[in-house]
């Protein structure tokens, strides 16, 4: 009995990793980003809305990396584009892989609904993919980055289904909280709404501010797909609003729930304004500051708050003199001297 037994697990886990090996074909073609950038594009079990992907998209680092990684997880409306950051990574020893979540960027298929989710932990599939990709490579040490709604996915990853490969985690302006001012004491309705109504639209607004204050063309310094980063920011459904909610409401709930050292950075102040003006350039457009701080700092027992003057809602994007202090900073936490055949 135990002979067959051991056979029939045997059978379980060689079915695993023949499922897992479809999925994960190894196939690394070169990516929009050019020079250094390559992607790979993994198949997911199909889900409420169909057949969906994840994209992996990796550059190198510039010397022997040592088995350590980061991976970045984008936030709503958005998709892995900031080769800058990659490369700043990637100067100092650390290989750089980012993920386009299912129905974003690279991974949106025809007829999809973009960007839209019912609950957060779908996206564990997406993460748990790109961190085997990134085993199979060599790596063992990963830094889980994550900026606004990636924030709080890698934030709630952490916190219900860690990987023992995360040994540090990274928030950029992390979307711990709500920022609609009197019109949050309804959540709780749309929340309930989502169970039976998932697919009912919710106006975002129509303001542009913060995509003017990105745009070369408008008041910024950066180019990048419109049709995958919208200038204005798209309906959400009332699914999504609940997924956001039960997430964010799990980390209020459970204090000291990441178990990993956290460098939560956000703007020195927030831009509350739907039109742009200079001010947007320099605040964040988006969340309230406050809020981050305060939940952020309810993550874990080691959190390192940082605030950014002048840092936009992705800070990573911020004016040249913010990045130019934000990015020494981080890789002194990390511990990561320049290589030194690096030319960044």
């Amino acid at each position: 009995m135990l002979k067959k037994l051991r056979i029939v697990l045997l059978m379980c886990v060689l079915a695993s990793a023949t499922a897992m090996a479809q999925r994960l074909d190894h196939t690394w073609k070169p990516d929009i980003l050019g020079r250094n950038f390559e992607n790979m594009q993994i198949q997911q079990p199909d889900d409420y809305s169909g057949k969906v992907v994840s994209t992996v998209i990796r550059r190198l680092a510039d010397c022997p990396s040592g088995g350590r990684a980061v991976l970045y997880v984008h936030g709503f409306n958005d998709y892995f584009f900031q080769s800058e950051m990659a490369d700043s990574f990637a100067a100092h020893a650390i290989d750089f892989y980012a993920v386009d979540l299912r129905r974003y960027g690279r991974s949106i298929l025809p007829g999809q609904r973009m960007f839209d989710v019912r609950n957060l932990n779908e996206y564990f599939q997406d993460i748990d993919s790109a961190l085997s990709v990134m085993k199979a490579a060599g790596t063992d040490s990963v830094i889980l980055m994550g900026h606004s709604t990636g924030g709080l996915i890698t934030s709630y990853y952490m916190a219900r289904q860690p990987s023992p490969m995360v040994s540090k985690l990274i928030l950029n302006s992390p979307f711990l909280d709500w920022n609609l001012g009197k019109l949050e004491r309804w959540i709780w309705a749309v929340d309930l709404l989502g169970a039976i109504a998932p697919n009912m639209k919710i106006s975002q607004g129509d303001s542009d501010a913060y995509s003017s204050s990105l745009l070369k063309d408008k008041h910024g310094e950066w180019d990048y797909r419109k049709d995958w980063k919208l200038s204005h920011s798209p309906d959400v459904t009332a699914g999504w609003v609940r997924a956001i909610d039960r997430a964010q409401n799990y980390l209020h709930n459970h204090v000291d729930c990441i178990h990993v050292p956290i460098l939560l950075m956000y703007s020195a102040k927030s831009y509350s304004g739907n039109e742009w003006t200079p001010e947007a350039n320099q605040a964040d457009a988006v969340l309230d500051v406050n809020d981050i701080r305060h939940y952020g700092l309810l993550l874990g027992n080691d959190v390192q708050p940082v605030k950014v003057v002048g840092g936009l809602h992705d800070l990573m994007l911020s004016a040249p003199g913010v990045r130019a202090a934000l990015y020494p900073f981080i890789f002194r936490w990390l511990g990561a001297p320049k290589c030194s055949n690096s030319r960044e």
